[in-house]
């Protein structure tokens, strides 16, 4: 059995054991077994209760800008109960901990080897010893149903193996009314273009690989972008301007260099963004009004059911960019971020900090903007909160005009690296209003003031429930 045979398909009947599971691997190129295999863990599974360990293919991806680091990913599709097997090849063993905290994974460790079952799909961060910057990702995902078949109408069908766009963008240029289909195994060696387009679906379980940008959609509305994975996009992994109706479910995403944002929608509406890793050195999540020659605003995005990793910068950011010649400005308004978890904050510089920012620039009003059920594991640099009505000379021509109704409810945070949060309006014409902290914990201590701020008087209305 090789690991880069097409498509394992395993239906295993246990001896003692009545239930069964199904577990799907995925091919890997011949071109690259080699050149991205990582050994630095050997991953196993079968199914509970099973006798044979199914060997999967441990793939090197860099993270973090800053130290440019080998880590890990593997994945799979399941149902049915399964147990994982990750041996540690490298070094002595003290410790184990498998995030996000959150999912309640419980492991058992025996010298190098950690065990643990899984009863559904998750995304996981494995490390051993606190490392972090060579950790183990695990993906999994439940068993694909309805997949097209090669020669259906209106399908662009890539199959397992290495594909490069021909054009002179490099890149692949997707017409409307059409199901992109990126078979396990598929690498994509250059973007996706949505442009002036409409009912797109870009499914499977295929990887983009070093795109200059993953999947771009302008001018575009009814796009879904489901299961791929991402890994080392120069630019954005997902980019949206002046377009509507988009879903972006169960997408993962690894960037290293500079400005390779995971997320980032620009004038769009309607958006959801479901079930996703995000692994950035840049913004994970970043949602802004005009850029470039996009205009109009921004409403209706909804972010859930998520997990987010910025190894430089914010892992949400929302605002910033707009439109400073329109009179009197664009809007952004009914923004929900919900049940999301925050491995990682590392950002040194004081204007681009902050777990969960609002940051109002360009004549931009951030209104109905909620964050709930948000759970921050470890900030290494920067802060937790960064609400600000600003005017940075880098990118602003005018101050924002204003922040209001705002709501911050379930917020958790256990930690102890984080410097002051950030509530700052412009002026008495450009205020923060209506800002609600609801059962905010910190270190097990309710909020109940704005002691750990950086303020100012240009706030109206800050409350604490």
């Amino acid at each position: 059995m090789t690991r880069y045979a097409f498509s394992l398909f395993l239906l295993l009947l246990c001896s003692g054991y009545r239930a069964s599971a199904q577990i799907v691997t995925y091919p890997v190129p011949r071109e690259l077994y080699y050149a991205m295999h990582n050994d630095d863990y050997t991953v196993t599974v079968r199914p509970l209760g099973g006798r044979e360990w199914i060997d999967l293919y441990e793939y090197k991806i860099k993270v973090d800008m800053d130290t440019q680091s080998d880590a890990s990913f593997v994945q799979f599709d399941f149902n049915g109960k399964v147990e994982v097997r990750v041996q540690k090849n490298n070094g002595d063993v003290r410790s184990v901990k498998i995030r996000p905290l959150s999912k309640g994974i419980k492991s058992e460790l025996k010298g190098t080897v950690v065990k643990f079952v899984l009863d559904h799909p998750e995304d996981l961060s494995v490390e051993f010893n606190n490392d972090r910057l060579h950790n183990l990702h695990l993906f999994t995902n439940p068993i694909e149903k309805n997949r097209p078949h090669k020669g259906d109408k209106n399908v662009m069908y890539f199959e397992a193996g290495i594909h490069e766009p021909t054009n002179k963008d490099k890149d692949f240029r997707i017409p409307s009314n059409t199901t992109v289909y990126i078979e396990p195994g598929a690498f994509l060696k250059g973007g996706i273009t949505c442009d002036s387009v409409e009912n797109v679906n870009i499914i499977g379980r295929g990887c983009l690989l070093t795109p200059q940008e993953g999947v771009k959609i302008s001018f575009s509305k009814n796009i879904l972008i489901d299961g791929l994975t991402a890994i080392d996009p120069r630019h954005y992994t997902v980019f949206g301007g002046q377009s509507q109706n988009i879903t972006i479910k169960h997408l993962r995403s690894f960037s290293y260099q500079g400005w390779s944002d995971g997320i980032d929608m620009m004038c769009c509406h309607k958006v959801l963004v479901d079930s996703v890793f995000m692994r950035n050195s840049d913004d994970c999540i970043a949602i802004y009004n005009h850029r470039w020659q996009y205009y109009g605003g921004t409403d209706n995005i909804e972010v859930r059911n998520s997990t987010l990793w910025a190894d430089v910068a914010h892992p949400i950011n929302i605002g910033g960019h707009g439109n400073p010649d329109a009179i009197p400005g664009e809007t952004m308004e009914n923004v929900w971020i919900h049940n999301v978890d925050i491995l990682e904050e590392d950002e040194d510089d004081p204007p681009y900090e902050g777990c969960m920012a609002v940051d109002a620039g360009d004549r931009n009003l951030l209104k109905n903007i909620r964050f709930e059920n948000i759970r921050v594991e470890n900030i290494q640099e920067g802060c937790l909160f960064y609400l600000k009505v600003r005017f940075n000379d880098k990118y602003d021509k005018q101050p924002g005009r204003g922040i209001e109704d705002i709501v911050f409810k379930n917020i958790v945070y256990n930690g102890q690296n984080e410097s002051l949060s950030v509530i700052k309006g412009f002026d008495e014409t450009r205020k923060i209003k209506n800002v609600l902290f609801d059962n905010v914990l910190i270190n097990g201590i309710k909020m109940k003031g704005l002691d750990n701020f950086s303020k100012n008087d240009f706030l109206e209305n800050v409350r604490f429930k």
